[in-house]
């Protein structure tokens, strides 16, 4: 299995016991996830795992995921995600839990969606660097020219400017497994991870 779902439940920090020093660290509750679907390459064109997580209200799944979920023999689960390889010994309506998936030491990839810091300017959403504030400067964090001049005559699409900042999906790579405690179905990972607390996030083995 490469992955699983998980929440995060924010920073804290650990001491180790062999040396005593602390590691900071984001807790995550990393399952109990449960497979609701297995692709295979001969049928579906690759191989992939979908995993559930989260229990929810019966009434707040739409009758298809209630399907589904039935199907699977699992319960009323919310988020469904699909982790690519191959299958192995699992078979629909499995439990995966956090210590079969992941140990102590080795190292993941966390994915989730950003904290939203709503409209910013180039400075501080790209980096971009201020000009000069002195002898009457008009340019001091403007963004500067954007585009050619008769020729094209036109805004090329992705260009770094002022906008919505944050708020997408992002990926933190690199990141050591601390601890895992499967009796609490938690992973300590050294660092920090995207999202807001409570959020939900893809942990993958970083290969």
């Amino acid at each position: 299995m490469a992955g699983m779902l998980g929440r995060k439940l924010g920073m804290t920090q650990v001491f180790d016991p062999e040396d005593g020093h602390v590691e900071r660290v984001t807790v995550i509750e990393a399952g109990p996830c449960f497979v609701t679907a297995i692709r295979r390459a001969d049928r579906d064109g690759y191989d992939a795992v979908q995993l559930a997580f989260g229990e929810v209200a019966e009434k707040k799944l739409q009758r298809a995921r209630r399907g589904h979920l039935q199907k699977a023999g699992v319960g009323n689960l919310r988020h469904l995600r699909e982790f690519r390889g191959e299958a192995g010994e699992l078979e629909v309506g499995a439990e995966v839990k956090v210590d079969s998936v992941f140990e102590k030491g080795e190292t993941v990839k966390v994915s989730g969606v950003s904290k939203g810091k709503g409209f910013a300017g180039t400075i501080k959403r790209h980096n971009f660097s201020r000009g000069p504030v002195s002898h009457g400067s008009h340019n001091v964090r403007a963004p500067g020219s954007i585009g050619a001049s008769a020729d094209p005559a036109r805004v090329f699409k992705g260009i770094r400017g002022p906008g919505q900042m944050g708020n997408a999906r992002a990926t933190q790579r690199g990141l050591e497994v601390v601890d895992v405690r499967p009796d609490d179905n938690l992973l300590f990972l050294r660092g920090s991870v995207p999202g807001a607390k409570g959020s939900v996030v893809e942990i993958r083995k970083d290969a």
